[in-house]
């Protein structure tokens, strides 16, 4: 645990937050600056900057309790006619948090929430430049 990460506190109960799910693995809580009415975070109890940093039992049970809550949000009422599962994975991914979580996001036609794309992103990339992307990343798959 790292006395300076809000997550920490918050999965120990020295900060404040609103509760959706707790077991020993995870805490799910609303976010404090939520984007829509019912964004929440999905938070494993150990501390981890980056994704890579679990265990896979630790990341399973994540995503378990991110689709229960998925199911949860989506019949709780809420405006909800989809919703963005969010993961920013490290500070260019625009982590704001350096403790590993998920944000599930209610959204609903015309919110006003989106994506920008960059500029060359409607050209198709070239086969060649997929192919030595996805060797690369191939040769660095743990058995």
């Amino acid at each position: 645990m790292g006395d300076d990460c809000v997550f920490c506190r918050i999965v120990a109960a020295e900060e404040q937050a609103s509760y959706v799910y707790q077991d020993d693995a995870v805490v799910a809580f609303m976010d404090i600056q939520p984007i829509h009415p019912g964004h929440m975070l999905v938070v494993p109890r150990q501390h981890g900057e980056l994704m890579h940093q679990y265990s896979d039992m630790t990341l399973a049970r994540t995503w378990q309790i991110v689709m229960r809550l998925n199911r949860a949000l989506r019949t709780s009422g809420l405006p909800c006619e989809g919703v963005n599962v969010f993961v920013a994975d490290g500070e260019a991914a625009f982590q704001d948090v350096m403790h590993f979580h998920v944000h599930l996001i209610p959204r609903s036609a015309g919110d006003g929430f989106g994506l920008t794309f960059p500029p060359n992103y409607s050209e198709p990339t070239p086969r060649s430049k997929l192919e030595a992307y996805a060797s690369a990343i191939r040769a660095h798959v743990p058995e």
